[in-house]
């Protein structure tokens, strides 16, 4: 069980890295057509250019329209792509500074009461992304520019979301046995 939790939580991470990959590729050609196109109604590309700067504005050369709603759509789903294995090598943000001198029962009683704590918010973020599908959804609101449904977004952070509230029921039951039987039962990846 733990090495398909395992790959389910990397083929993950992967795909919100191809499409934060995708982000900022994206947001470098916006930056460089936006300059460009700065660049192009100068009157210095004016004079040297004269009629090619008014051909290449005409072309398109310019920012990505619509690369913000992109980039805000597509961040959320990378950021709720990272919980899963981030939850699973437990690379959350920890103070350890007071608990690390206690005895191994109570870090692992600790650790357990966190585990389960998280995996209760994250779930109920969830399940907070699944209202949202509904009301975007039922509303019909789209984008600004690119005028795609917003509920798409939210559909691909639930998606997300629910491979990181599978983990994290993963990594909870496992604390929760390590607490009970004393064993370390999971390992640091």
């Amino acid at each position: 069980m733990h090495q398909a939790v395992r790959l389910l939580a990397r083929a993950t991470a992967v795909i919100g890295g191809l499409v934060l990959t995708g982000l900022v590729l994206l947001t470098t050609v916006s930056i460089i057509g936006r300059s460009a196109n700065k660049w192009l109604h100068s009157d210095f590309a004016e004079r040297t250019l004269g009629d090619f700067a008014r051909t290449l504005i005409d072309s398109g050369i310019g920012e990505v329209n619509g690369n913000y709603e992109l980039l805000e759509a597509g961040i959320a789903f990378a950021i709720f792509s990272f919980f899963p294995v981030c939850q699973l090598s437990r690379a959350h943000a920890t103070v350890d500074i007071f608990t690390s001198h206690l005895p191994g029962a109570a870090n692992r009683a600790l650790a357990a009461f966190w585990e389960v704590a998280l995996t209760a918010a994250l779930i109920l973020i969830s399940v907070q992304l699944f209202g949202g599908v509904q009301r975007y959804y039922g509303n019909g609101e789209t984008t600004f520019f690119l005028q795609f449904p917003v509920w798409w977004a939210y559909s691909a952070s639930f998606a997300a979301s629910v491979v990181t509230c599978i983990v994290a029921l993963w990594c909870a039951y496992l604390r929760v046995a390590e607490s009970l039987t004393g064993r370390t039962l999971m390992t640091q990846e």
